[in-house]
């Protein structure tokens, strides 16, 4: 079982310079994938986004990009000859229209727009690619690592309060046989202080009774909630993602416990209902981290 947070970063050196890559992981229910980079490389973002989401399944994905181009490749300064002869001759004018000369110095050709650029052809996407892409895969290596540790230490957290439910579950289950019987102190108690003296097998006071007995029967629920934990460790133990799964069982342990809750009509038993209801809600709140 995996977390959905975790960090990895990794760095590789190819022809045209190094690439560093920064992946950073957080919550969330679906695969968002967010690339940070520079405009060259757009056109290589939807490899990038498919390489992550091989690996990851849920979670808001950042990756950062940073690549280091090798002096070699470094970009080169485009000199627009035109404009430099275009300023000599301007300043040449000058002189003569005002009758001494003046010259052209370095700054004059640096302040005019144009004169002096960087080549802008951009970096090579498939170049580029050569060293992303082994960066791209040890980070993500570091992420699965620290996702997978996070995730171990959830799913112990989850096992230790999966106990805690059915220990709930158990003592509810010892509970609820008694009820027909208190039902039944209880409505001849009622019977006799209201000066109606019914014999203990009249059939009236039998079919009440195993109409009560019929109502407050909870085995079907503690049934299905047996089966929900039991489910619940096959997931914590899974190498597929869980995270959904396990939201999922929490919401049918909830309506179980709820459905006992309202069937039962029993202090003591409610009081189980609403310390296990707490405790479950601690488990959602532990899953919605798991991937």
């Amino acid at each position: 079982m995996h977390s959905m947070t975790g960090f990895g970063r990794g760095s590789a050196t190819a022809e045209i310079g190094t690439a560093t890559v920064e992946i950073a992981c957080v919550n969330r229910k679906q695969a968002e994938v967010v690339v940070q980079t520079g405009r060259d490389l757009a056109t290589i973002e939807g490899r990038i986004r498919k390489a992550v989401l091989e690996k990851v399944s849920r979670g808001r994905i950042q990756v950062s990009i940073q690549l280091d181009q090798a002096s070699s490749s470094a970009p080169a300064l485009d000199v627009d000859e035109l404009m430099a002869e275009a300023i000599e001759v301007a300043f040449t004018r000058i002189s003569q229209r005002i009758g001494r000369s003046i010259q052209p110095n370095a700054s004059d050709f640096l302040r005019t727009p144009g004169v002096i650029s960087f080549n802008e052809s951009g970096i090579d996407p498939e170049a580029a690619w050569l060293a992303i892409e082994p960066a791209l895969e040890a980070a993500l290596i570091q992420v699965l690592e620290t996702r997978a540790a996070e995730g171990s230490d959830l799913a112990e957290d989850l096992r230790s309060r999966l106990e805690t439910l059915e220990q709930h579950k158990t003592l509810i289950a010892e509970l609820a046989p008694k009820r027909p019987e208190h039902y039944r102190e209880v409505l001849f108690k009622r019977l006799r202080d209201a000066g109606l003296e019914l014999d203990l097998n009249d059939e009236r006071v039998v079919r009440e009774i195993g109409l009560f007995a019929d109502r407050c029967d909870i085995s079907e629920e503690t049934t299905r909630l047996d089966s929900h934990f039991r489910r619940f460790r096959e997931y914590l133990t899974s190498s597929d993602p869980a995270g959904r799964s396990l939201d999922f069982l929490c919401q049918e342990i909830h309506r179980e416990f709820n459905t006992i809750g309202s069937k039962a009509s029993d202090a003591e038993i409610a009081q189980n209902v609403v310390a296990a209801k707490t405790e479950l809600e601690k488990i959602r709140e532990q899953v919605q981290n798991v991937e």
